[in-house]
């Protein structure tokens, strides 16, 4: 049977043109039950249970089939998920509803229909001649398909009663609509609320648990006290952003204080016409103070802020606040200390302030942390405290309160009324005990979203069968360099070697320097699962004692790895270059290479500094170091900047795997080396594929940062009389090298490191979609990333327009969409930023384990950050930075006085500088299993009569370190 759908759609020229879609409808498809006479056994995928006993249910006794519609979906996943929830029909209207409104919940219910254990069964009712209905008229699109979710719950109960007259198998219309649910009743229909079906299963109680807690805005219960201002629809928030009433951005919570957030707007658009009126060229910052502006916002969600008047605008915060209070009601405490907030400052301190209006869209994700259990006896109702500082707690309800304590687990966020001063939530999963290693790693993967499951067989499936070899075929269009004597210098350990490097004098006299890169885009072909994996996951994790690969490791580890006395596939940048380096041709070309050595960087600094070996290696390797030291000093006289992160390296027990100890990592001439010719090859591969693809070229950025971030180090230099010149990236580096004190050596690595906090993150982008490409901290007009393809997806795209540039490879359409690959940048950002983030929180927990068995210890410490109530002070020797407050609840408090101008803070009698030296002892304090954490308590110098709390907040195990940016390689 043939229906036809006939609707007008408006073209990009403003005409309008009229489509007409053919509609088939079929009497074939069938019904996912086994054994059924009527289907003829017309089932495709998992199907039904013939007998579905489990579970049990006092509402429905009988067997039945559930039918789920589309907000039970998408707000009860996780009941749905559970090893006790079987023999679900989801409807294919329910499932395109799905994916219309959220891509994760889309995911997660394709995931459990592809589950054969589930026993979830598709099925087509949009495509079936008896369950397919059309819109009438005055109806809308919801009610339509809310009334093609009853008409095949119906279908389905009058269809099964055929299967047999003694067995009757009934469907369960599941919803939370009550219009729905008593229309269905009205049809005959056996309909319950996800909650009335969960708690009629007696053999699951805890089933309940996972219940979403559901409250719509404006239907808050009546008897509790209103504290937020009420969240304007999405379509009025749409017209004021238009009008420029409103703003749109990005909603990002404070680590520091949790009263205080900012909002990024983007872009100067059509929609953020305010944004003019700020004075933004990219970003604008908009700062909110204070629980009710905030407006139950969470971090990350895109919120639509109003500007406030000129004379309520405030300075940034410099108090540190943690929500340390257990009454979840008392907001009266939450104004006072909001109060603290604002303080007299200088006018050109004050910042554009704003408050929440609505919410555009929420950005929620399962939230990794610990149960506040209630000190009152058999309360169900309890507060979860996230690992991640910015998220704010969140109220459950569970039964396992005793159970969960002291455990690690995952709660999911369902809403916050206005009535309620945290947001309320369920609970998902029980991760294990707090502290344990494997529970810790699980954690911190987990809280920054690092995809770390097995792969999949059907990606495995695109993998090269064993044993592999070079062929005549991969030889095409390839070029043999076998016979050159490349070398790899990397870290001790690494075995994903994805870089090599040769030097050789040519019979001109000039120098032919290579750098040969894995040529990984070989193995993994465009839009095959093994690439769409690698795309997802976006680049390789690096932790302390493990390694999240982005490929699978027969490619990591093995055959894209540059191993020394294999021959391995590559890709190579080739220059010719004089004695100064200077470039006089550059070519490039796929190749294959067969590695003299693998290194070290301390071996190779061993080879290059001994007088006794002149083999062709270190000869190649003193070639390679000396015009890497030309190199390096001209891209500093161009304005390339040198800036300071301190880094730290653990050396593990072999048995326990305990960090035994800890040290700064050592930095020599090869790692400047290397880092050189990865740098210059990155350059010349950006100029290449631009040129080539002038609109679709993959690039990365390093936005140079508005100045206001500078004025913490102009204040800081100034405190010391030192001048800070940050007009370019070129003053401030000049200015950085001629801060130095004869009486204060380490004075100029302090403000290296506080120049990088100023920086701001370095992007992937699509050269069609932008027109500014400068890499501030490079000092380049144009860069991308070109040499760790094992490690980063961008490489591989880059290795693909390469080699279509070349002629080496042949391209496809998604390599020339500037759409997707703008799409595609904008997860490579955020899975690079999250691989970061996951890092440090590795770090932080090794660091909590070396000190748990080190105990305490005394150590030289400088102030990087004066606060109001605190200052935060970096320990060089550990790499380790903590906040150490002079406030203490139920204490009587300090005199207190913050000087934001020099900066400094007066206590008593005693004055705090930036970057002044103080000592303090390090311990493990592990008296609150919810944060344990690094504790500073102050030696040097002593403060009479007060006793200093303190807190190294950074180092929570729950929380990664304040963000560093990096120059990077």
């Amino acid at each position: 049977m043939l229906k036809s759908k006939t609707f007008l759609k408006k073209t990009r020229a403003g005409g309008v043109m009229k489509i007409v879609r053919e509609h088939y409808l079929r009497d074939d498809i069938g019904c996912g039950a086994p054994g059924c006479a009527a289907c003829g056994g017309a089932h495709e995928g998992p199907v039904l249970e013939p007998q579905p006993l489990d579970p049990a249910s006092s509402l429905c006794p009988q067997p039945h089939y559930l039918l789920p519609d589309t907000n039970v979906l998408l707000h009860q996943i996780d009941v749905l998920e559970d090893p006790a929830i079987r023999n679900v029909i989801v409807l294919q209207t329910v499932l395109q509803e799905v994916r219309n409104r959220s891509a994760p919940v889309y995911k997660r219910i394709r995931d459990v229909t592809n589950n054969q254990e589930k026993h979830f069964y598709t099925f087509t009712n949009e495509h079936h001649r008896e369950t397919y209905v059309e819109q009438e008229q005055g109806e809308n699109a919801n009610d339509r398909n809310d009334r093609a979710i009853r008409v095949a719950a119906k279908w389905y109960n009058e269809h099964l009663k055929k299967m047999s007259a003694e067995n009757q198998l009934q469907v369960i219309f599941i919803t939370n609509d009550r219009k729905n649910k008593e229309k269905a009743i009205e049809e005959g229909i056996p309909a319950f609320t996800c909650e009335e079906y969960v708690k009629s299963l007696t053999a699951n109680p805890e089933l309940i648990d996972r219940l979403a807690c559901l409250s719509e805005e404006g239907n808050e219960i009546e008897s509790g006290k209103i504290i937020f201002s009420e969240h304007l629809p999405l379509s009025k928030l749409q017209q004021g952003i238009k009008s420029g009433t409103y703003l749109q951005g990005t909603f990002r919570a404070s680590r520091e204080n949790y009263l205080e957030a900012t909002v990024w707007v983007h872009g100067d658009t059509e929609e953020n016409k305010e944004a003019k009126f700020l004075g933004t060229c990219f970003f604008t910052q908009i700062i909110l103070q204070g629980l009710k502006n905030l407006n139950r916002a969470i971090h990350e969600d895109i919120v639509a802020v109003e500007l406030l008047p000129k004379n309520q605008w405030v300075a940034p915060s410099s108090v540190v606040l943690h929500d340390e209070g257990q009454n979840e009601d008392d907001v009266e405490k939450e104004e006072e200390r909001a109060r603290i907030l604002k303080t007299a400052v200088n006018e050109k301190m004050l910042k554009p302030t704003g408050r929440v209006v609505g919410i555009i869209k929420r950005n929620w994700r399962p939230y990794c942390g610990m149960l506040s259990k209630s000190d009152i006896k058999e309360s169900r109702r309890h507060l979860f405290t996230p690992a991640d500082k910015r998220i704010p707690r969140i109220r459950i309800e569970t039964r396992q309160a005793s159970t969960l304590e002291g455990r690690r687990i995952i709660v999911a966020v369902d809403g916050w009324p206005r009535n309620s001063r945290y947001p309320n939530g369920h609970f998902v999963k029980n991760l294990g005990e707090v502290g344990d290693k494997e529970t810790e790693t699980e954690v911190l993967l987990l809280e920054h979203d690092v995809p770390h499951q097995p792969f999949s067989q059907a990606v495995l499936s695109f993998l090269p069968k064993m044993p592999w070899s070079i062929t005549e075929q991969d030889m095409k269009n390839r070029e043999d360099l076998r016979h050159l004597c490349v070398c790899s210098v990397d870290p001790p350990g690494c075995t994903d070697i994805d870089d090599a490097l040769h030097c050789r004098e040519l019979e001109n006299g000039n120098l032919e320097v290579g750098v040969h890169i894995a040529d990984v885009s070989h193995f993994i072909r465009p839009g095959n699962a093994l690439d769409q994996e690698s795309a997802r996951r976006g680049t390789t994790v690096y932790l302390c004692e493990k390694r999240i690969d982005m490929v699978p490791e027969l490619l990591s580890s093995n055959l894209c790895s540059l191993r020394c006395n294999v021959d391995r596939l590559a890709f190579s940048c080739i220059w010719e270059m004089n004695r100064k380096a200077e470039i006089l041709k550059t070519r490039f070309t796929k190749s294959a290479i067969n590695s003299k050595a693998s290194l070290t960087y301390a071996e190779a600094q061993m080879r290059i500094d001994s007088a006794a070996m002149n083999d062709d290696i270190t000869t190649s390797l003193r070639g390679l170091n000396k015009l890497a030291k030309i190199l390096k000093k001209r891209r500093i006289e161009k304005g390339a900047l040198t800036l300071s992160s301190p880094e730290v390296r653990f050396h593990m027990d072999s048995e326990t795997h305990d960090p035994i100890d800890l040290q700064t990592k050592e930095l020599r001439e090869t790692n400047s080396m290397v880092e050189e010719f990865m740098l210059l090859a990155n350059i010349s591969v950006a100029k290449k594929i631009h040129e080539e693809f002038s609109e679709h070229a993959l690039l990365r950025k390093h936005p140079a940062p508005p100045p206001s971030n500078y004025e913490i180090l102009i204040k800081a230099a100034k405190s010391k009389n030192l001048e800070i010149k940050t007009d370019t990236a070129k003053s401030l580096a000049d200015s950085l090298d001629r801060a130095d004190s004869p009486s204060f050596p380490y004075l100029n690595t302090l403000l290296r490191i506080l120049a990088t906090r100023c920086m701001m993150q370095a992007v992937y982008f699509c050269s069609g979609m932008d027109n500014d490409f400068h890499h501030y901290g490079l000092a380049s007009p144009i860069y991308t990333h070109f040499t760790s393809p094992i490690r980063r997806y961008a490489d591989i795209i880059v290795h693909r327009l390469l080699a279509v540039a070349i002629g080496a490879d042949c391209t496809y359409p998604e390599l020339t969409d500037k759409h997707k690959l703008a799409d595609l940048c904008k997860n490579l950002n955020f899975r690079h930023k999250m691989a970061q983030y996951a890092q440090r929180a590795s770090v932080a927990f090794h660091t909590q384990l070396f000190f748990k068995s080190k105990g305490i210890v005394s150590e030289e410490a400088y102030i990087l950050f004066v606060r109001k109530n605190a200052i935060v002070v970096l320990i060089p020797k550990y790499g380790l930075e903590g906040t150490v407050f002079f406030e203490e609840k139920d204490k009587p408090k300090p005199r207190l006085f913050y000087d934001d101008e020099i900066p400094s803070l007066k206590i008593e009698d005693t004055v705090f500088h930036i970057f002044d030296k103080v000592k303090v002892k390090i311990m493990l304090d592990s008296s609150n299993l919810q944060h344990q954490k690094i504790r500073m308590s102050l030696v040097e110098p002593q403060i009479p009569g007060i006793s200093i709390p303190t807190d190294a907040s950074n180092m929570d195990i729950n929380e990664p370190e304040r963000k560093k940016k990096k120059i990077e390689k």
